[in-house]
């Protein structure tokens, strides 16, 4: 009996580890220079449970990031407003003081410096190169970078799941990642667990045929916020719950 509840155990705990997740439907809308708005619901029919996701999909070759400090909280709606940005997240994390925690490069100054900490793994830049995710101890300034934030934890690498996530704790989630074909995105989700998170962008085609290389977890929970311009001009929003540091912004070359 021992021996039969051991294996069930098993067996429960291999399933959860095992999510597969599918997609059930993709709504689509363009935006200012080629960059596309998706709405995609995912399932993961085995333990019941559903996510919506908001990205925007852009190629580096036409677009680029910028870091927008936000030192007095503006709501993300209201900043995109007066700026020319296709579409933003918001950014990574800040202290009890609201001051950014990580490496920061803003219009191609370090406001913040590189950091070693066991979460935040990863850095999201913008360079002449392209748009990158590397990881922390790959981050160099031998070229010239334009736009840099540090975060993590790491999510998806060489388009392979990261292993060892939280698969408990549920949260609003805010990412970014790059794909094939010099292709980008950022974007936010429903309440998931982050190893949920990174089975959805390794396994599920929610960029239709471009294939995730590098994802990386940005600022989530109460602080996930995500704003798109669509091609006539309105703004597609879902707002933040508190007030952030900075957020990242897509713009045309």
């Amino acid at each position: 009996m021992r021996r039969l509840r051991t294996l069930v155990l098993y067996f429960a705990v291999a399933s959860a580890a095992h999510a597969d997740w599918k997609v059930l439907s993709v709504k689509s809308e363009p935006g200012r220079a080629g960059i596309e708005h998706r709405h995609i619901v995912v399932e993961d029919t085995a333990a019941d449970q559903r996510a919506d996701l908001d990205l925007a999909v852009f190629s580096a070759k036409s677009c680029t990031l910028r870091v927008i400090d936000n030192p007095d909280g503006q709501p993300l709606a209201g900043v995109m407003k007066r700026e020319n940005y296709a579409s933003a997240v918001n950014g990574g994390y800040f202290d009890a003081n609201f001051e950014p925690i990580g490496l920061r490069i803003v219009n191609e100054q370090m406001i913040e410096p590189l950091r070693r900490a066991r979460l935040i793994t990863g850095v999201l830049m913008a360079s002449p190169r392209g748009v990158q995710i590397v990881r922390a101890r790959e981050f160099s300034r031998s070229q010239k970078i334009t736009a840099a934030i540090q975060c993590g934890p790491f999510l998806v690498d060489v388009s392979q799941r990261v292993r060892g996530l939280n698969d408990s704790q549920r949260a609003r989630r805010t990412f970014a990642a790059t794909a094939t074909h010099d292709c980008a995105l950022l974007g936010v989700s429903s309440e998931v667990s982050l190893a949920d998170l990174a089975m959805i962008l390794a396994t599920t085609p929610i960029a239709g045929e471009l294939k995730i290389d590098r994802g990386l977890n940005l600022d989530g929970g109460s602080s996930s916020a995500f704003w798109f311009a669509r091609e006539n001009g309105s703004g597609f929003s879902i707002p933040g719950q508190k007030p952030v540091r900075d957020f990242v912004g897509v713009v045309p070359k």
